[in-house]
């Protein structure tokens, strides 16, 4: 799926849809250059699992938790290593678990641990500086998680 998202709050909205049907245990990953939307996009899924958590980028902590009704969300941020190393480890540990819905940014580092089974989405800027493009891509079971999305 193709969109074009021309403000930052149509990104929290794809992100919102999404955290609405998110049902614990998927694998989302988020692909952009730095300032793309990534954050504002897991502030969205965040807000529409029903967590009140503020969501920040955890660049410099790895990784954040926010507390929704019905599972935790995981969002890690791998941009700062060379390696995946211990955190590979913490991630292969919420990737497999239904308690979790594991968000997870700059994820080529820790790409045998994510299970190929997961949606990704990329998030590209245009010619427009508001504008963003953003290619959504994610297995036949992943599907409700955009059931009867549309850009408002």
């Amino acid at each position: 799926m193709q969109l074009l998202l021309t403000t930052s709050g149509q990104t929290e909205q794809l992100g919102e849809h999404i955290g609405r049907n998110l049902r614990g245990g998927e694998v989302i990953e988020l692909i952009s250059d730095l300032g793309g939307g990534k954050t504002t996009l897991t502030r969205g899924i965040a807000r529409g699992a029903g967590s009140t958590d503020k969501v920040a980028s955890p660049s410099f902590t790895m990784s954040r938790e926010y507390e929704t009704p019905h599972f935790t969300i995981m969002h890690f941020d791998l941009y700062r290593l060379a390696t995946a190393g211990v955190v590979g480890e913490e991630l292969r540990e919420f990737v497999s678990d239904v308690h979790y819905v594991t968000v997870v940014e700059w994820a080529a580092v820790a790409e045998e641990v994510l299970p190929a089974s997961r949606m990704t989405i990329t998030i590209s800027k245009t010619a427009n500086e508001d504008e963003r493009s953003c290619v959504v891509r994610y297995p036949a079971a992943y599907k409700y998680l955009l059931k009867g999305y549309k850009v408002e």
